[in-house]
This record gives C-alpha cells, structure tokens and sequence, in this order.
C-alpha cells in the first residue's frame, strides 16, 4: 500500500533562501516547457523533452536531471488535465470552465511542490539531514524531524520520488512510501457506520460522533472571513491569507480522530467496518440555495478515505454498500417508507412500532447489508461433479 509521510525541514536562513530559489526556478521551467507543449502540441514526454531540454537548462540554471524532472512534471500536469476532461470533472464540453482549461497553456505557481528523485535528493536517516540539490548547487546536510511513526516507517518502507513544499513560510518533504499490505481476516460481523451532517459518523453499536462542534466552528470561520473581505485593507488581506486552509486542516484532523477510533474498535472486536457509497451524491441530491454551502463542504468523502486506509493498514474488512432507504427501512420488520422518520433525528415503523434514533437506525442497516455483501463476496465456488 503506498503512503506519503510528510517530514518537516530545518533549514537555516541560506539554505530556506537556496531552497525558495530552486523552487521557484524548477516551477519556471515547467511553465516554459507547458506553453511549448501547448504551442507545439506536443505532448509526449521524450518529444518535449528534444525540444526544450537545452532551453530549459540554459534559461532557468537547471541541471540536468532537475530539468528532465520540469518537463516531466509539465507532461504529467497535461496528462492529468486529459483526464479530467475525459471524466467531466470540468463540466460539459464548450462550458465556460471546459474553455478556461482548454484555452491556454498549463501554468504552475511560484510555490508549487516540486517532485526529487534520489539523483536530486538523498537522505541520512541516521542523521536526520537531507542533501539536496538546488540552484546554488548541492546542498548537504538539512536537519529534518517529524512524528516518530513517520519517521520509523520513513526509514523501512521508503521508496521513489519526494516532494519539496513550502506552506505559509515552513519546508516539507513528502516522501513516498510502499507500506506492505496487512491480510485481511475474516470478520465475525461489521460495524455500520452511517455519516452525515448534524451526526458526522454514527455507528451500529450506537456511538455517535456529532458534528455540532465542527459547524459551529465553520460558522465562526464564514463570519471571520466575511470581516475581513468586507473591511478590505492590506492588513486584513495578510489575516485572510493566514487564516488560509485552517478550516480544512481542522476538519480533517477530526476525521482522522472520528475514523481512528471506529477502526481501533473494529480491530479488538475482530469486525469489519462498512459504510454507505456515496460517490455522486452531489450531482443526485437537488438542494435549497441556503443548503449549498453546507453540503459543498461536508467532509463525508474525507471520512470514508481515512476509514478505507486506516482499515486496510490494520487488516480490517472495509465495504461500501448500496444506502438506498438506509433511514426509511426497519431493521426489524424490512417496512419501508418515509413516513418511518418523522423528523430528521427519530425513526418510528408504521408497522411494528420500532422507534429510535434514524442515524442508529440506518447504521444497523448498513450493518446488515454489509453481512449480505460479505457472504456473497466470499461464498465458495461450487466444484463441477465428475
């Protein structure tokens, strides 16, 4: 299993200074070799690379692998853009945002990460320093720390290529690592996790992880921020641009935290874990024009990311099942319909009198369509008779 551990660099005041040059020129050169790509229509790798190698060397002060490494970035970032547009992930063809990514050549910002291979980058884990290639030429010994998981798993399982990146004044490394995979046992049940908005995961056994923390803080960010865009001066656009991606960074750590313990529960009690398939929910729901926003940053895919990953590095069974009617059915007697949840919060059958909480309700629902799926999956093949 592949997995990015993120290490954080130490650099003094001229090597930050050597590193922000090299990134700056590298994203540069990728830029050049994108509009020449454009301009030629040139996109293969090997037929970029013929026609702006030695441009690339000479303009931008790249050495030679530095500068394969610009045109191949270039390369990938229009190989990525193909698929895209393949998928309509950037509307319909001829929409004003189909033409924006289709009228001009790619472009990469000053600070965009910028991928070293071990020819450009190598590293003394016993030490905790990098030598790094840059501009001012090879760079040795830049102190680094991090977790010490991460650093464990850096030093066994690292492979191939690491990203330099600089956020908000601070350089990492992200380095690629080839986890092994963990074999998945055979689970004595499932836990049904069912995730929402009000209640962000809420599990078959009954643990529910609200999300009425998590919104109000958004709600204090969406004020904050609509503050300072509205005062508008030179300070408050530096407290907008520091205040950048905190949200996000927030509601992703309370994933992690909200899909560390489901897994860790999952693990003890020998279960698997399942939860609703999601995908297009958004293209499938019609929403009020005041429920926007809410639902654009609902962090449910997130959730079922860090449920997948984590499961499978721990051995836990993971499935995704159909949620059709998931909070309408009773678990008890399998009648269906919307008048089986009254409000958003209570589920109370019509027919057998089955009342409780929806979100624990549909949880227990998904729990035994994850017991259905399992079997199936797993049911052993019948052998022809002879």
């Amino acid at each position: 299993m592949r997995s990015v551990v993120r290490v954080k660099l130490l650099p003094t005041p001229e090597q930050a200074s050597a590193l922000e040059a090299t990134l700056r020129a590298c994203n540069r050169a990728a830029t050049y070799a994108a509009k020449i790509a454009f301009k030629e229509k040139t996109y293969g790798r090997d037929a970029l690379q013929k026609l702006v190698y030695g441009d690339v060397k000479a303009m931008f002060g790249l050495s030679a692998q530095p500068a394969v490494r610009a045109v191949k970035k270039a390369v990938d970032a229009y190989t990525t853009l193909r698929a895209n547009l393949k998928a309509g992930n950037l509307g319909k063809v001829g929409s004003k945002r189909w033409r924006n990514a289709t009228g001009g050549p790619v472009a990469f910002r000053p600070e965009a990460a910028q991928p070293f291979d071990d020819r450009c980058l190598s590293w003394q884990t016993d030490a905790r320093t990098v030598s790094i290639w840059t501009v001012d030429g090879r760079m040795k010994n830049v102190r680094y720390t991090g977790h010490p998981d991460q650093l464990k798993t850096l030093v066994e399982y690292r492979r191939g290529e690491s990203d330099l990146v600089q956020v908000e004044g601070k350089w990492y490394l992200l380095a690629t690592c080839e986890v092994p995979d963990v074999a998945v046992r055979e689970p004595v049940g499932c836990i049904g996790v069912d995730r929402g908005i009000v209640n962000l995961a809420t599990t078959s056994d009954g643990t529910n992880h609200q999300g009425r923390r998590l919104t109000r803080y958004r709600r204090w960010h969406a004020k904050k921020r609509t503050e300072l865009q509205v005062k508008g001066t030179r300070s408050s656009v530096r407290r907008l641009a520091r205040r950048s991606g905190k949200e996000t960074r927030h509601a992703t750590h309370v994933n992690h935290k909200i899909a560390k313990e489901i897994v860790s529960v999952a693990q003890r009690t020998g279960r698997g874990i399942a939860v609703e398939k999601l995908g297009g929910i958004r293209d499938r729901v019609r929403l009020r024009r005041d429920q926007r926003d809410k639902i654009s940053s609902w962090p449910f895919h997130q959730l079922g990311q860090h449920l997948q990953y984590k499961a499978r590095r721990a051995g836990v069974p993971f499935l995704e099942v159909d949620p059709a009617y998931t909070s309408q059915r009773c678990p008890r007697c399998g009648n269906t319909e919307r008048a089986n949840r009254p409000t958003r919060d209570t589920f109370c059958c019509r027919r057998c009198g089955l009342a409780g909480p929806a979100d624990h309700v549909a949880g227990v629902n998904v729990r035994t369509r994850a017991r259905s799926a399992w079997a199936f999956v797993n049911m052993p093949v019948p052998t022809p008779s002879t």
